[in-house]
């Protein structure tokens, strides 16, 4: 009767053992411990790629139509595709030389009559203005260092 009671009592199934949840492998000792190819694409975009590629020139004149046709997106997308976008190009100016902060005023007086002139571009003056502020820092830091280090030692002439 003892094999019979265990043929009515049910009998919990064995369970599959996981490993630990979260982050079970050291680094470098996964399954892959050298990740992922260099240069490997996903299956999905290679099926897509796949399937435009011979689509790629009807789609291009589909949407020139419907750009013409007065489809302001597709219009945008038409020129961002065909038009590169516009660089700052460097312009050549004349800027007087940052030796301490009497030199700031004249400088930033060259970078703001160039910008007025239409020689450089206003986000080109604004890069200029920040690096003369860096250079002026720069100087006052070595002009205080030299300072602390004539007073250490014991030059007050300074």
């Amino acid at each position: 009767m003892g094999d019979k009671m265990s043929e009515i009592v049910p009998q919990p199934p064995n369970k599959p053992q996981y490993g630990p949840r979260g982050r079970p492998w050291q680094k470098g000792q996964s399954g892959n411990p050298a990740g992922r190819r260099r240069g490997s694409r996903n299956k999905a975009t290679l099926m897509a790629a796949l399937y435009l590629d011979g689509e790629a020139v009807g789609l291009a004149r589909k949407a020139v139509e419907m750009a013409y046709a007065g489809d302001t997106l597709a219009m945008r997308l038409c020129l961002e595709r065909t038009i590169a976008p516009r660089r700052e190009r460097p312009e050549p100016f004349r800027l007087p030389p940052v030796e301490n902060a009497a030199d700031l005023a004249p400088a930033m007086a060259a970078i703001m009559s160039a910008a007025a002139r239409g020689v450089i571009t206003t986000g080109q003056a604004a890069e200029m203005a920040s690096v003369i502020a860096t250079r002026l820092r720069a100087i006052e830091a070595a002009e205080f260092d030299r300072h602390l280090s004539a007073l250490e030692h014991g030059d007050t002439a300074h």
